[in-house]
């Protein structure tokens, strides 16, 4: 337990640095730990809303929020939230792992060229 309290405090310094929630390395890191992909998806879930909550109570104190464009984007978010776990119902677990990790490999890819833009 103290390690898994360890690891999501490194987690949520890097998410609440990233923006990026947490989920891409919870997911692996529970799955690594032997718990089964949908659980792992689903239990990351509980993390990145409290880490969420306090990143943005964080952020907004140093007015980096824009509230319109978050809600906006939340809202979207709430309807696609409801399909995907529809959808992973019908993924099998080497599949889902195999989509999971082309799109970490992508989303790094993407970002290390995006990092040599210069700003």
């Amino acid at each position: 337990m103290i390690t898994l309290a360890l690891v999501g405090i490194i987690v949520g310094i890097l998410s609440s640095v990233s923006g990026l929630g947490g989920g891409f390395m919870i997911v692996p890191l529970l799955i690594f730990l032997g718990r089964e992909a949908k659980l792992a998806v689903g239990t990351s879930f509980v993390f990145i809303l409290v880490v969420a909550i306090s990143s943005i109570i964080a952020h907004y104190r140093l007015g980096n929020v824009d509230i319109k464009t978050g809600l906006m984007l939340g809202l979207g978010g709430v309807i696609g939230a409801q399909i995907g776990p529809q959808i992973l119902q019908h993924v099998s677990e080497q599949n889902f792992k195999r989509v999971f990790s082309v799109l970490l490999v992508i989303t790094a890819v993407w970002m290390f060229v995006d990092s040599k833009g210069g700003s």
